[in-house]
This record gives structure tokens, C-alpha cells and sequence, in this order.
């Protein structure tokens, strides 16, 4: 359970990171990319802490998955960007994409400890 919480503290410093790319090029580029690069860092620490049990697929797909859906809902939401109907739909796509890819590990899971029962 806890490399789950890894996965999840992987990803939210990966959004936070890359958003903090629009305050290091507009506001403070030194201090912006300090932030920045410190804060990705911590991400591929998580992330590399939550692959020791989470599969290396799974993990690298809902690190990239989520993160690209919570980053484009904060640029469109803060930053002011604008989401066309085809946008919209990626986003979907990837939404659907990552829950066959978490259902799919849970079903594999499951079969797996079924074999070991019997």
C-alpha cells in the first residue's frame, strides 16, 4: 500500500514541477527553475520508490497519465489556456486508458492469487 502512496507523491510533485515551468518563465527564471528541477527530482524519487512493488508499466502510466490530465485541467483552470472539443476527448481517452490499465493490474493481481489457492 505504500508504494501506492509513493506513486501518488510521484505525481503530484511531476504536476506541481512542470507547472511551476509557466512561474520560472514568466516570473523568476532562476528561482522558477530551482523549483522546478527540485521538484521533478522528487518526482523520479517517488516514482522510483513506488516501482519496487507497483509494476514499472503501471506505474509509468498513471505517473503519466494522471499528471498530463491534472496538468491540462490546471492550465486551462489558472493559467488561462484554452481546451478545444479534441482536447477534451484525449483527455478522456486517457481517463478510460488509465482505468483499463488499473483494472487490468487488479485482475491480473486477483487471477494470480487464485492460482496460488488452488
Amino acid at each position: 500500500m505504500r508504494s501506492w502512496f509513493y506513486l501518488l507523491a510521484a505525481i503530484l510533485f511531476e504536476v506541481v514541477g512542470t507547472t511551476s515551468m509557466k512561474f520560472a518563465a514568466e516570473h523568476a527564471p532562476v528561482l522558477g527553475h530551482l523549483l522546478m528541477y527540485s521538484l521533478i527530482g522528487l518526482s523520479y524519487f517517488f516514482l522510483s520508490l513506488a516501482i519496487k512493488r507497483v509494476p514499472v508499466g503501471v506505474a509509468y502510466a498513471l505517473w503519466e497519465g494522471i499528471g498530463i490530465v491534472l496538468i491540462t485541467v490546471i492550465s486551462v483552470t489558472w493559467l488561462g489556456e484554452s481546451i478545444s472539443p479534441c482536447k477534451m476527448l484525449g483527455l478522456a481517452v486517457m481517463i478510460a486508458g488509465i482505468l483499463l490499465i488499473k483494472s487490468g493490474t487488479r485482475a491480473a493481481h486477483e487471477a494470480r492469487g487464485q492460482e496460488v489457492l488452488a
